[in-house]
């Protein structure tokens, strides 16, 4: 007999606020669920250290106060959100299966992540644009990317995704739902819940399609544009030592791009696709629970001004606790 949680039919025609729906994430492996809290556990506060230790470097440092280094503290910011907001979840999932969770806790958490997926590609669109900009017009940088525009743009990553996000939310929980109450995931996503609607989500499907081209295919062009014109202003250097700096400082950013837009365009671009629940899941994780746990590595391992930043705040932190 399946779990109580997996069984119980909705009502037909019912509306996601009259529910209460269950998580079934990894519900396929239940023998497996205690390692797996453990190993995310683990991922969790990796993410939360890594990501905490790059807001407070890039706000203590005197050193780290260039533009690219301001955007770095964003996007670490957005790392952590988005991991308070995936993680516990997740763990509740592992721990308690069968557990409810109300349709506005829900419709909360998909609210964050496409908050959190938008102002993400945002972000790095605009890093790749500083690189572009530090290295093709080095005469001009200090002049364009002074403070006050890059809290505009940071400002304007940050707030691009919300009515997105809300828009998105109202209309997917405003479907009829019938069948299981079970979301074969282990958050709350598009693909998921849109399994469970009982209705013609056509035009909503074709909606999701253009905002993700508008989120994720274009920010893609524009990097790669950027990088075209950077890989071509470095191969008329005529400096080695210069080419070498000038692409180890966009290497970082070039492996969190392709980390991050691999997995959520295989997701986002057909929501409804044919791929196993399964699937999705192992997919989602790489940019839900991976990717922020990945990025101050990155970041941090390949550059040495983060590294000298961190031994001169240990230094300066442990001579102000020395009595």
């Amino acid at each position: 007999m399946p779990p109580f949680w997996a069984a119980g039919p909705w009502t037909n025609h019912s509306r996601a606020g009259e529910l209460e729906f269950v998580l079934l994430g990894f519900a396929h492996v239940p023998s497996l669920r205690p390692m797996l809290a453990v190993v995310f556990l683990a991922v969790f506060l990796l993410t939360l250290l890594g990501n905490t230790l790059i807001v407070t470097l890039t706000s203590l440092d005197p050193g780290l106060r260039a533009p690219m280094y301001f955007f770095l503290r964003q996007l670490a910011l957005v790392e952590i959100c988005f991991s308070l907001d995936v993680a516990p979840r997740l763990l509740v999932t592992l721990l308690l299966p069968g557990r409810g969770m109300y349709p506005t806790s829900c419709a909360l958490q998909l609210f964050l992540v496409l908050s959190c997926v938008s102002a993400e590609s945002l972000l790095l669109t605009v890093m790749a644009w500083d690189r572009f900009l530090a290295i093709c017009r080095p005469l001009h940088y200090g002049a364009i990317m002074n403070l006050k525009l890059c809290r505009l743009l940071a400002t304007s990553c940050w707030l691009a995704g919300i009515p997105v996000g809300l828009v998105f939310t109202v209309w997917l929980f405003n479907f009829p739902y019938c069948g299981s109450r079970g979301i074969r995931h282990y958050l709350c996503d598009i693909p998921p819940l849109l399994s469970l609607v009982c209705a013609d989500t056509r035009v909503f499907e074709a909606s999701i399609f253009v905002i993700t081209v508008v989120f994720m295919i274009v920010p893609v062009s524009l990097i790669l544009l950027s990088y075209t014109r950077i890989l071509i202003a470095v191969l008329r250097m005529p400096s080695a030592s210069g080419r070498h700096k000038a692409l180890s400082t966009c290497a970082s950013h070039l492996i969190v791009v392709i980390l991050f837009y691999c997995t959520t365009g295989v997701i986002h671009l057909r929501p409804k696709a044919s791929y196993s629940p399964e699937s999705k899941q192992v997919v989602s994780l790489s940019y839900t629970m991976v990717t922020p746990m990945l990025n101050p590595l990155i970041y941090s391992l390949r550059n040495k001004e983060v590294k000298a930043a961190l031994v001169r705040v240990f230094i300066q932190r442990r001579g102000t606790f020395t009595p």
